[in-house]
């Protein structure tokens, strides 16, 4: 909605400097700023991650992940990113945590945590994962290669 307003506002304003001089828009000495991502960012703020894994043998380790642009220490950066931009929806948590009531099959998937912080879409990350039950290796799964797929 908010986009939709700024958009609109732009585009009149336009169309009047426009029909009122033909070169006033390419005469405008300030450059206008960047519109508002719907999350509050802008499109020059990166999405930033830091994935912490613990108890997963060879991959334990503390990795970096930027986005838009690409970059960090994250073993597998596009493949990360892409998963995550795919699973992005608007007013959605994508990191939201297994419901409390969910009912999950008692299988362990194994000891493996990983925390993940920072800041992804414009919002704050925080959370955990584990292997604990089905639904908690569902949940990791669906963030491979963010988190590293099983051993």
């Amino acid at each position: 909605m908010l986009r939709r307003l700024v958009v609109t506002a732009l585009a009149t304003t336009a169309t009047a400097a426009l029909a009122a001089s033909p070169t006033a828009l390419a005469a405008s000495p300030l450059p206008l700023p960047p519109l508002p991502l719907l999350d509050g960012g802008t499109s020059s703020s990166p999405d930033h991650l830091t994935v912490t894994v613990t108890h997963n043998a060879e991959t334990d380790g503390t990795y970096e992940l930027e986005c838009h642009p690409a970059g960090g220490n994250h073993p597998q950066i596009l493949q990360a990113c892409d998963r995550l931009d795919r699973l992005t929806t608007r007013r959605a948590d994508l990191f939201a945590p297994v419901p409390p009531d969910a009912r999950c099959t008692m299988i362990y998937g194994g000891g493996a945590t990983a925390r993940v912080t920072g800041t992804w879409a414009g919002r704050p990350v925080d959370t955990t994962f584990s292997r604990r039950n089905g639904c908690e290796m569902a949940r990791w799964d669906t963030f491979v290669p963010l988190l590293p797929g099983a051993r």
